[in-house]
């Protein structure tokens, strides 16, 4: 029996299927997998500019002191002393220190604030607010109202500065309120693909204007889903439902640095109480052959010490690349690896984060 399941369109679906986008299912939504091949879109972000749809994510407006509207306690890194405009990754978790969600938390004024999460786990996580705030809180879930489009790629600020005076001016992980074409946007130095670039926050029924403008710079092109997992995996990002799942620790994902250890939050006693059995790793393949999420880890006798993850051929290294969990004493940088299944096994290398270095992040 077929079960159908409808999709969320974002407000650019029409926009993308008119581009000629190959159209794939992602977290429930209906989004662009591809434009032209991976390799030119990879191209396009690490040599120019690329404009991503990202309006499937989540936010969430949140009015009150993170103190006593409870928001600190959700969230395992600092936010309290966060200046205005203002952002910080970190994540939320469940009782037992397992990652419900990573996000980011923007601090819009003192008791104003923005959360951005994964769009799978809008409902999730909606619910985990709502139920963990008091009620001196404002809590709105604001995510269908709230359109993102990503400016990625060391000419970003170029193809920005004219459209949003004042751009050039933001630090990494800072943000401020632009007007394009008299629209008024949030926009952030932030992004997941390792290069120079901004996230566009604008009202969902004014994407499609900004979209265009922005692409009426014959410099700019659009790219999808598929050319950002290799771009994030290049960069040795974690994404929900691969490095990151609610039996999945901080610890484990390797997360340890954005933990504030001196307030309480949910879940920080597990955390503290439950070393990690398992830790992330990084590893590169002897050739071109790409590992997959799924592959099984070996030691280079041929005993399993972990699971793989993420995987993906890297344009920047021209060899397989991947990300996944070992046991601790196997993860360890420049120690060989196999892995594949039992019957296919490919020769790697655990490596350091990340796998490439000449992106324009800092630029």
């Amino acid at each position: 029996m077929t079960v159908e399941t409808s999709l969320y369109n974002t407000p650019l679906a029409d926009e993308h299927v008119a581009l000629g986008a190959k159209m794939v299912s992602f977290g429930g939504w209906n989004m662009p997998l591809q434009y032209e091949s991976i390799a030119t879109e990879w191209e396009y972000n690490r040599k120019a500019v690329s404009l991503f749809d990202c309006s499937h994510m989540g936010e969430f407006m949140i009015k009150g002191d993170a103190k006593a509207c409870g928001l600190d306690s959700i969230v395992m890194q600092a936010i309290s002393d966060m200046p205005l405009n203002s952002c910080r990754y970190g994540a939320m978790l469940n009782d037992l220190g397992g990652v419900i969600d990573d996000l980011i938390v923007y601090r819009k004024g003192l008791r104003d604030w923005m959360i951005v999460v994964n769009a799978a786990n809008i409902e999730k996580n909606a619910r985990h607010f709502r139920a963990h705030l008091n009620s001196s809180a404002q809590f709105e879930d604001a995510s269908f109202k709230t359109a993102k489009l990503d400016v990625q790629g060391p000419q970003s600020r170029d193809a920005l500065k004219f459209l949003a005076p004042g751009i050039e001016k933001l630090t990494y992980y800072t943000f401020d309120q632009f007007q394009i074409n008299g629209i008024s946007c949030l926009i952030s130095r932030t992004g997941y693909t390792g290069e120079l670039g901004y996230e566009i926050y604008c009202p969902w029924e004014k994407a499609k204007e900004i979209w265009k403008t922005i692409l009426n710079n014959a410099t700019v092109k659009p790219t999808g889903l598929g050319v950002r997992d290799v771009l994030r995996v290049e960069m040795c990002y974690s994404l929900y439902g691969h490095e990151l799942e609610e039996t999945i620790s901080p610890l484990e994902a390797g997360l340890d640095k954005f933990i504030d250890e001196k307030k309480d939050f949910i879940g920080c006693q597990s955390v503290s109480a439950h070393p990690p059995g398992k830790v992330i790793g990084y590893f590169i393949s002897a050739s071109r052959r790409s590992p997959r999420a799924g592959h099984k880890i070996f030691d280079t006798s041929g005993n399993e010490i972990g699971g793989v993850t993420s995987g993906t051929f890297s344009f920047g290294l021209q060899l397989g690349i991947g990300i996944g969990f070992m046991i601790p004493d196997a993860n360890k940088v420049g120690m060989g690896v196999l892995f594949g299944d039992e019957k296919n096994k490919t020769a790697a290398t655990v490596a350091k984060r990340p796998f490439y270095k000449k992106g324009s992040l800092k630029s």
